[in-house]
C-alpha cells in the first residue's frame, strides 16, 4: 500500500492534522485507542471509514520509521 493510500495531511482537512487517507480520522486516534488497551477491532468499529489495511499499514510504516531512526 502506498503512503498516499494510508495517510494524508492537508491544511483544509482537520486543520492539517495527519489523518487516514480519504477520511477525517486523525492517526492519533488509533494510537490513543491502542494506548488505552483497545484492540484494533475496537478502533475499526469506532471509525468505520478507516480500513483494516490502512490501520495495519500505518502501524507497519511507523515501526519501520522508528527502527530506521534508532539504527
Amino acid at each position: 500500500m502506498k503512503k498516499e493510500q494510508i495517510i494524508s495531511q492537508d491544511s483544509q482537512v482537520m486543520h492539517g492534522t495527519l489523518v487516514f487517507a480519504g477520511t477525517r480520522v486523525p492517526v492519533e486516534s488509533l494510537i490513543q485507542h491502542l494506548i488505552a488497551g483497545d484492540s484494533l477491532d475496537v478502533f475499526l468499529d469506532d471509525f468505520p471509514t478507516v480500513s483494516r489495511e490502512q490501520a495495519v499499514a500505518y502501524l507497519q510504516m511507523t515501526l519501520e520509521f522508528t527502527n530506521a531512526r534508532v539504527a
